[in-house]
């Protein structure tokens, strides 16, 4: 049986520690951490949640919403992320986005066994929702493929599908990177700073959420060239298209906005990535697709202002009920 114990969120919020044995990449023992929200009684479905760089889960909100339709809320701290990081680890650091699998599989195991082998949909967040098909496609290559698996579709919320910024960048400037990465991959890149986004999101700056500013700092943690370099692999793997097997929903706003310092304008736009190129890459996915522009929407939809989070909220509901994965009373709401 897993154990739970309380969680940091509070009342409701319970957290299960996944030991993954020693690190591939050097850095000791790693972990990841499952958090779930109380379940209804007889959960519909299921929901696992999966946050992205610089970040982790403290979206209760979110979770609120999926349990009032029936579903059991899951939400992932990868390694090094957020609830499981360890002292001495580089944060948020892999070599290799495939070594999230492990977590991943374990958390849809205890998913299935706990709900009676209720269907899952996964959703995911910027890199997140990179990491989320890069899986589903190696699971749907297996017998009985990501349906057999459990799977029954996904959300992506912003999901990073590419690299923006100049187009060397994605040229020249990715085989410097993974060159570089090959003697050096957990040096950290020289970045300009910037606290634009983590200001707009948190009570001390401009923002209205609460959040651990230790799990996800106002100015993001420093980008090492070998995780950059995982992360390029996975968008090449994915710009030469995936399969993931289910249904998917794209969330993103309909504007990005770049700044070093805050804005009034950054509330209204994503000011990590390029939404044309979330919009490009989308097809790639396989299955059936749908992409909703949201409107003055932030990078992650779901912490945005409230106008364009209730329409974020109002696209999942109408996608879960097309997609039959809202219970009965949902879909004839």
């Amino acid at each position: 049986m897993t154990e739970w114990t309380p969680d940091l969120l509070g009342d409701g919020y319970e957290r299960h520690t996944i030991a993954l044995g020693t690190d591939p990449d050097g850095e000791g023992d790693v972990e990841a951490t499952l958090v779930r929200r109380t379940p209804p009684a007889q959960p519909h479905a299921a929901l696992l949640y999966v946050h992205g760089f610089s970040d982790y889960f403290f979206q209760t909100e979110m979770a609120d919403f999926f349990t009032e339709r029936g579903f059991a809320f899951y939400a992932l701290d990868l390694r090094k992320c957020g609830r499981s990081r360890r002292e001495g680890q580089t944060g948020h650091y892999v070599s290799d986005l495939a070594l999230y699998d492990a977590e991943l599989e374990a958390s849809l195991e205890m998913i299935r066994a706990e709900t009676g082998g209720a269907p899952v949909v996964v959703s995911g967040h910027s890199t997140g929702g990179l990491i989320l098909p890069l899986w589903l496609d190696r699971l749907n290559r297996r017998p009985g493929g990501t349906r057999g698996a459990g799977i029954a579709g996904q959300i992506l919320n912003s999901p990073w599908f590419d690299l923006q910024g100049k187009p060397w960048m994605r040229t020249v400037g990715t085989h410097v990177i993974g060159a570089i990465a090959k003697v050096r991959p957990t040096t950290m890149m020289k970045l300009p700073a910037t606290d634009a986004y983590g200001t707009s999101l948190h009570v001390s700056g401009h923002g209205e959420w609460e959040f651990d500013t230790v799990f996800k700092p106002l100015n993001g943690f420093p980008v090492s060239y070998g995780w950059l370099t995982a992360v390029r692999r996975g968008h090449a793997a994915l710009h030469r298209g995936l399969d993931v097997g289910v249904p998917s929903l794209v969330l993103r706003s309909t504007k990005s906005r770049f700044a070093r310092t805050y804005s009034p304008d950054v509330d209204e736009a994503d000011a990590v990535l390029d939404v044309k190129q979330i919009a490009r890459w989308a097809g790639c996915l396989g299955d059936a697709v749908t992409v909703v522009p949201v409107d003055k929407a932030r990078h992650d939809v779901f912490i945005s202002k409230d106008e364009p989070r209730r329409a974020a909220y109002v696209a999942v509901d109408t996608w879960l009920r097309a997609s039959h994965l809202a219970p009965a009373q949902s879909r004839s709401a």
